[in-house]
């Protein structure tokens, strides 16, 4: 690969990183007045973006070094430690989803947002030695619903928007 071609790519996971970090910014500003601890996923929405604008290695990349980034500047080792569990839980089955063809980016979206939850449910669960954190599952399950709709939507209308000035380049 050559150096315009690298500095392109460079370009494309720093907009796409840096884009995460503004959203999880916002994300950490807006309040949910919900018991459960339920968020919208903002920043999982440029992890959609990646996934399909450079592809699953791609979103990886951009995942994780928002949640590193995110976590050391709004959260602590414990939402780091969470985040990566869902973020990386949510992005495998995204992946897959994707690559069955069985489901729109909504769906993939809605699965994503889901087993973001399940990941995030099982670190609890070790973490406190006790099976008793999943009484909180369907109430996530639900939020992850609405929000990977939500999620998927805005992401369908960013794909859209980023491939192009990916294209451009």
């Amino acid at each position: 690969m050559d150096w315009q071609k690298k500095a392109k790519v460079v370009a494309e996971y720093g907009m796409l990183i840096a884009l995460a970090c503004v959203l999880g910014y916002i994300e950490a500003l807006i309040p949910l007045p919900l018991p459960v601890g339920v968020k919208l996923g903002l920043a999982n929405l440029m992890t959609l973006v990646a996934l399909y604008t450079v592809g699953g290695r791609g979103a990886a990349m951009v995942s994780l070094v928002r949640i590193i980034l995110v976590g050391f500047t709004f959260g602590n080792m414990g939402s780091m430690l969470y985040s990566l569990a869902g973020g990386l839980f949510s992005l495998l089955i995204m992946i897959l989803a994707k690559k069955s063809g069985w489901f729109s980016q909504i769906g993939v979206s809605v699965l994503g947002g889901v087993f973001h939850n399940i990941g995030q449910l099982t670190v609890a669960a070790l973490v406190t030695e006790t099976g008793g954190v999943f009484v909180y599952l369907p109430f996530l399950l639900v939020g992850g619903v609405v929000a990977g709709v939500l999620i998927g939507i805005l992401g369908g209308i960013m794909v859209e928007r980023v491939a192009k000035i990916i294209k451009i380049q």
